[in-house]
């Protein structure tokens, strides 16, 4: 008889950490009983500790991982290639809807404070699936619960000034960044960068894809401001991500822009692998005024 899993991950952001973890495993090279550790997930992950607490969880509850007595978790075993971690699910419904929120929060249809009742009503989808999308939703800061009741909508870049301030902040941080005397790269860290954007490269491309890649994109930028052993340029960017989000999240540039961003994103990641770390922070301020310029009254495109 087939075993049930429990604690299956429900939001998209968790179900992806799966591979991403079975990979840092492999690129590791550990062994049955050598310990996986929650904090140092969210840190190679660039996280926060509730979708990583959820993957970890669904790994123990495939056998993949077991806890140990003294707290946390250890490796039982490596996952085979291709082996199916039980999470084979549809999300497309879930980002066609998170699109819709997006679009209503940035044109001002959709208010600030929301309770589920209301979002309910308005996009005629059932109770699990509302309460899933703001999990998700929340868990990229986003979104958070109000005390007592409903939900309030966390503030974002709307208007084009604010966009455009936004990029100059950024050609000031995030080139100097890869300059710093403490930069390392994490090999695990680009391994898992390369696999993710040529996947975008390789596959076609899709509206309801949109969201995974400003994830992808938040995930680069936000790699290499840790990487810089600076908690300030970090912290920096992840600000900036999460102004970004919902304004990123509907794109409108098409797929030869995608595959613009993610060569670029690789181009800079070959220097930085080559030691080359003034030519790739040239190469980032490059991206940066590069997608700056197609900044649009009520878009941003996603860098």
């Amino acid at each position: 008889m087939k075993q049930k899993i429990h604690a299956t991950p429900t939001t998209r952001l968790q179900r992806d950490l799966l591979p991403r973890i079975v990979d840092l495993v492999r690129a590791d090279g550990l062994a049955a009983g050598d310990r996986v550790t929650e904090l140092g997930l969210t840190e190679r992950l660039q996280v926060s500790r509730t979708p990583v607490r959820a993957a970890l969880a669904h790994l123990a509850a495939l056998g993949v991982l077991r806890q140990r007595a003294t707290g946390g978790y250890e490796l039982a075993r490596v996952p085979a290639a291709g082996e199916d971690l039980g999470v084979a699910v549809d999300s497309a419904a879930d980002d066609r809807l998170s699109l819709v929120i997006a679009r209503d929060r940035m044109d001002g249809s959709l208010p600030t404070e929301v309770s589920e009742a209301d979002l309910m009503r308005r996009y005629g989808v059932s109770r699990p699936m509302i309460q899933r999308i703001l999990g998700q939703l929340a868990e990229v800061a986003l979104v958070e619960r109000k005390p007592g009741h409903g939900w309030i909508f966390q503030p974002t870049l709307v208007d084009r000034a604010a966009r455009q301030e936004s990029y100059r902040f950024r050609l000031l941080i995030e080139p100097a960044a890869l300059l710093e005397p403490g930069f390392r790269l994490d090999p695990a860290w680009i391994a898992d960068m390369r696999r993710r954007h040529r996947g975008f490269l390789d596959e076609p491309w899709r509206e309801t894809k949109s969201i995974a890649l400003f994830e992808t994109n938040a995930a680069f930028h936000e790699g290499l401001a840790a990487a810089s052993g600076n908690r300030y340029f970090a912290a920096a960017v992840q600000q900036q991500n999460r102004l970004r989000r919902f304004s990123n999240y509907d794109w409108v540039y098409g797929h030869r822009r995608v595959v613009v961003s993610c060569s670029e994103h690789l181009e800079i990641l070959d220097r930085l692998e080559a030691g080359d770390h003034a030519i790739a922070a040239a190469l980032l301020r490059r991206h940066l005024e590069r997608a700056s310029d197609l900044v649009r009254p009520a878009r941003e495109v996603a860098a």
